[in-house]
């Protein structure tokens, strides 16, 4: 087996895991049942990528962890494995035994991924974050507010002080290292997070420096100080992208679903084929290295010095909406030892790498589409935007008298995630709905000076952070 060393360059994958805060806040078809799928069909299965020592950098957003940490989040997790996907998936049984025979082996295989997570998560006792808890190296801020887009010094300070906090009353330590949600940056913001303690964060600089541009494998240093980190969009674009890996024929179509929403078909309309699924997946991981050695040996020649090529995922791509992702990570690892690419952790790899300094003048980028704030501010969510703002400017009025229930509202309402489920038309009128409940949950919190959360387990460290001034 060839060494793995970094003189050809390296690779840094990166996992962000985030849900939006939906504890208590519906069940089906939007609510809690989200999180249930993304802990049955991506963090459970990442659990053995990362515990047979990958070196995968991991990013939990505080609002994730807010939930898996709540009171009965466990017992209700596996309710709903045992009544409702038990239940389910014998009813889609019945009928295809009836008229689809073709598609039993898979629903069979379905059902058994879910008590496969039953099984799991009970010998884990219940403590999914506990087991994730070696691996979460990164952070973000604390309900994934698009930051740009705050209103105030102190709303940005608020959201990354709660995060800092929860991150290292959790994990018991942090590197520096956070994931701006979206990856929208500004440069105003570098001197907050610099004054946070982020010595880290990523960045999508491709309508910047240009696509497949070599100075996207070489981090920056910020005059602030944090060091900012392009993501190569041409790696991830073989991943993430409609034309990449999960887009072939064999694998499973996640759109297409039976009369009890699961997925026995194939993208090419076929009764899924396990077996050449997982085939296809090890041959995609193999082509993956290949081309990022490909990639990493031709900036070299320009850079003049090994690169650093970041592929970042959202990990509820793998296994949840990409059913082969934890196969094809797992295959990259192997691979990757295989072919003598070196893949390392990104706070490892960064101090194994001189950085440029960062371009003068940046502009506002995210990795949205287009790569600027508008799916957040687009005059169809513009309304979101300005509420969100107003909020914070009533509760930095309102200085100390505002509470901790109003502070937990105004950080519901700052999440990125109803303004991007508004701007893609998912969830119906989930996210708007929920934009407002929570704008007058603040008035009402506001008025009545009550401490009394309404928020089940929503930034539970606020206490510890509190309202910071400015």
């Amino acid at each position: 087996m060839p060494a793995v060393t970094s003189e050809r360059g390296e690779l840094a994958l990166v996992l962000h895991s985030h849900m939006p805060y939906v504890e208590g806040f519906g069940t089906w078809p939007f609510g809690e049942e989200w999180l249930w799928e993304a802990i049955a069909t991506s963090y459970l299965p990442l659990l053995d990528v990362l515990g047979g020592g990958a070196p995968i950098t991991l990013s939990l957003t505080p609002v994730l962890c807010d939930q898996l940490e709540a009171p009965g989040v466990g017992e209700r997790f596996l309710r709903f494995l045992r009544d409702v996907r038990a239940h389910t998936h014998q009813l889609d049984l019945e009928g295809c035994r009836a008229g689809a025979p073709d598609l039993i082996p898979e629903l069979e295989a379905s059902a058994a991924d879910y008590r496969w997570a039953d099984e799991r998560f009970s010998a884990l006792g219940g403590d999914l974050l506990g087991a994730l808890r070696p691996h979460a190296a990164w952070t973000s801020a604390a309900t994934h507010a698009v930051l740009p887009l705050l209103a105030t010094d102190a709303g940005v300070r608020l959201q990354l002080e709660v995060a800092v906090d929860s991150h290292r009353r959790r994990f018991g330590g942090w590197n520096g290292g956070l994931w701006l949600p979206e990856c929208a940056h500004a440069p105003w913001l570098d001197t907050l997070l610099e004054e946070a303690g982020v010595r880290a964060t990523c960045v999508d600089l491709t309508d910047v420096l240009g696509p497949g541009a070599p100075g996207h494998l070489r981090p920056l240093r910020s005059d602030a100080g944090p060091l900012l980190v392009p993501l190569d969009r041409g790696t991830i674009e073989l991943v993430w992208s409609n034309r990449g890996y999960p887009a072939h024929g064999a694998y499973r179509d996640y759109h297409h679903h039976t009369v009890h929403h699961h997925t026995p078909w194939a993208n090419d309309g076929r009764p899924y084929d396990r077996a050449a699924a997982r085939a296809l997946a090890r041959e995609h991981a193999a082509d993956f290295v290949g081309r990022t050695l490909a990639r990493l040996d031709a900036a070299r020649t320009e850079l003049g010095t090994p690169g650093l090529c970041v592929c970042a995922l959202d990990t509820e791509l793998l296994g949840h909406w990409w059913h082969e992702g934890p196969w094809w990570l797992q295959a990259v690892v192997e691979e990757a030892r295989t072919q003598g690419l070196a893949l390392g952790r990104l706070d490892d790899a960064l101090g194994r790498c001189e950085p440029a300094p960062a371009p003068p003048d940046l502009p506002v980028t995210t990795w949205g589409s287009p790569r600027d704030l508008a799916t957040w501010s687009a005059p169809a969510v513009a309304e979101l935007a300005w509420s969100a703002r107003a909020a914070e400017l009533r509760v930095l009025t309102a200085g100390a008298e505002a509470g901790p229930r109003a502070l937990r509202e105004l950080l519901a309402l700052q999440a990125s995630d109803w303004a991007f489920m508004v701007t893609r038309g998912l969830a119906g009128d989930y996210p708007r709905r929920r934009a407002r409940d929570h704008a007058q949950a603040l008035d009402a919190a506001l008025g009545i000076g009550s401490a009394d959360p309404a928020l089940r387990h929503l930034a539970p460290s606020l206490h510890v952070a509190g309202l910071p001034e400015g």
